[in-house]
């Protein structure tokens, strides 16, 4: 996750989100488990604005809905001490033939230093077998802009 984190063209998807007294552990900084709902909280909002994914799942509408998690990765770089706002910054690493790999940090508001940096690796699923499946083209253009590789093209 060192050096360049994303291409000089690409996009990337930035939300920012409060970090509340109950959001922290006994010695005040913000709590391991957070990371992850902060991470799935920007991700939601993503689907929402690159691919219009709003209310309950609709796999007959929207087929890529029909997706699981397989992996968060995280390394927890400095803490986040007490009460404020963080800002997560998501893009794609890698889109493959059934497979997408999130990069993301978590960062001060103020600052572009690390509080934490990861990955998270998702399979799109037939919603009937849960056995993956290709991702459609329509997601594979909206979410090109975003991707820091050219995704791989699916072989039929």
């Amino acid at each position: 996750m060192r050096g360049r984190l994303y291409a000089p063209a690409m996009r990337f998807f930035e939300k920012v989100h409060g970090v509340y007294f109950d959001d922290l552990d006994a010695f005040q900084i913000l709590h391991n488990a957070k990371y992850v709902l902060l991470i799935e909280r920007t991700i939601g909002a993503f689907w929402d604005q690159v691919c219009g994914w709003t209310g309950l799942l609709n796999p007959d509408e929207n087929p890529d809905q029909s997706h699981l998690v397989r992996a968060n990765h995280i390394e927890y770089e400095r803490p986040v001490k007490g009460v404020g706002e963080v800002r997560v910054r998501i893009w794609i690493e890698k889109l493959g033939r059934t497979s997408l790999v999130f990069g993301f940090r978590v960062l001060p508001v103020d600052q572009d230093t690390d509080y934490a940096v990861g990955h998270r690796v998702m399979v799109r699923i037939d919603p009937e077998t849960y056995r993956p499946t290709p991702w459609t083209d329509e997601l594979r253009r909206r979410v090109a802009p975003y991707c820091r590789t050219p995704p791989e093209t699916p072989s039929t």
